[in-house]
């Protein structure tokens, strides 16, 4: 890393600072899940649509925010999906039924998706120095934004269900300000992406495969994310710092585990066995759910999987098909969001319904499923079972996997 690396322009540092933000959405909503139910009288599915509305626009926004920035340039489509956010964070702290919070967080999903999905290919142009340090600042934006997420929803929640919404508006009317004035006039592409493309790039059984691995998975993920809450009945400040550390461990090893593990073993045994790991870890939190120290425990360990798992998995999807890595990642992330948008819901109701240990078995069994899943595309795959240096593409990967 050369000396200049924290030597960068005023743009780069705006538009990172909005990464921040925008991750720190993954896990701010966590803390006051259980409040928001509690003050508007909501069962814990229909809190947890907050999570099923956000990840289901995402994914079908994944096939348009290609197309757009083609057309619009790079600049204003990070503006268009700033103020979308600002517009709608705001819009979800005002409201007074579960109902329009679930819809006000469908819109912010859709800015989300816009300002994301462009957002390290501003900072690669943009940053002094190489496209390898550039990558770094991004990680570095990642992994303080979901760690940073849970502690900040959980210290804004302890005051109001409503300061996490409110917090995000003024954090991002701040980012979307700096953009504005910092960031250079950025020209349309010079070929126009169609929405066709990444549903055409699902032909191929390689990344289909990877796909619906990453669908299954989900469910164990949005069971871990969206359900815990409930049975932890915590306050939202003990939550917030039960998913800090899950945050802190995520973004650890997503940076500094998982490609060790990959120059060692190679990809798909690493991501095999996380995922196996992960799902024992869940099917152990079904067991004791009635036990609160064991549920936190699980949420920490779960954070080292799974930045093992996202980072190997979506590095996969770049070299599973012959498309363009924007296409694969759309077309992965269209599949991973909108098929797992149900897992939320469902496990909400599983717990309500049934027991709650139930919604951690059948996240467990989906985990299950998506090792299967994966192995059937072992031959089609073996160019990622052997022993490989971590690509310089990772970020650009989690950028649709993680937001």
């Amino acid at each position: 890393m050369s000396n200049s690396f924290l030597k960068q322009p005023k743009s780069v540092w705006a538009v990172t600072f909005a990464c921040v933000i925008a991750f720190m959405g993954i896990g701010l909503v966590d803390p006051i899940l259980k409040p928001i139910a509690e003050q508007l009288n909501a069962s814990p599915s229909q809190v947890s649509l907050l999570f099923t509305s956000y990840m289901a626009v995402i994914g079908v926004a994944m096939l348009i925010t290609g197309a757009v920035s083609s057309r619009i340039g790079a600049k204003r489509t990070l503006l268009i999906g700033l103020a979308i956010i600002v517009v709608f964070s705001a819009l979800a702290g005002l409201s007074n039924s579960i109902g329009a919070i679930v819809a006000f967080r469908a819109g912010w999903g859709l800015g989300n998706a816009l300002f994301i999905a462009t957002a390290l290919a501003t900072i690669v142009n943009s940053a002094s120095g190489s496209v390898a340090e550039a990558i770094i600042l991004y990680e570095a934006a990642l992994g303080v934004g979901i760690a940073a997420g849970p502690l900040v929803g959980g210290e804004l929640g302890s005051i109001s269900w409503r300061g996490p919404f409110f917090g995000v508006a003024v954090l991002m009317t701040i980012a979307l300000a700096a953009t504005a004035f910092l960031l250079p006039a950025s020209p349309p592409a010079g070929r126009r992406t169609s929405i066709i493309e990444p549903l055409k790039a699902l032909r191929h059984r390689s990344l289909a495969t990877v796909a619906v691995t990453a669908l299954l998975y989900n469910f164990g993920f949005f069971t871990l994310l969206a359900f815990t809450p409930f049975p932890l009945a915590m306050s939202a400040r003990q939550i917030g710092l039960i998913f800090f550390g899950w945050g802190i461990g995520l973004a650890i090893t997503s940076v500094f585990v998982a490609p060790r593990l990959q120059r060692w073993f190679g990809t798909l045994p690493v991501v095999m066995t996380s995922l196996l790991l992960f799902g024992a870890d869940l099917a152990v939190m079904g067991l004791y759910a009635h036990h609160k120290s064991v549920l936190a425990v699980g949420v920490v360990v779960a954070g080292l999987f799974l930045g093992i798992n996202n980072t190997l998995i979506t590095e996969a999807v770049m070299a599973a098909a012959p498309v363009e890595r924007g296409t694969a990642s759309a077309a992965y992330s269209f599949v991973r969001f909108s098929g797992g948008a149900i897992a939320p819901w469902l496990a909400g109701k599983l717990g309500e319904e049934v027991n709650i240990q139930l919604p951690f078995y059948v996240g467990a069994f989906a985990v299950v499923l998506a090792v299967a899943t994966l192995a059937t595309g072992w031959k089609p795959l073996s160019h990622l079972r052997a022993p490989a240096a971590h690509s310089k593409v990772e970020a650009e990967a989690l950028t649709a996997a993680d937001a």
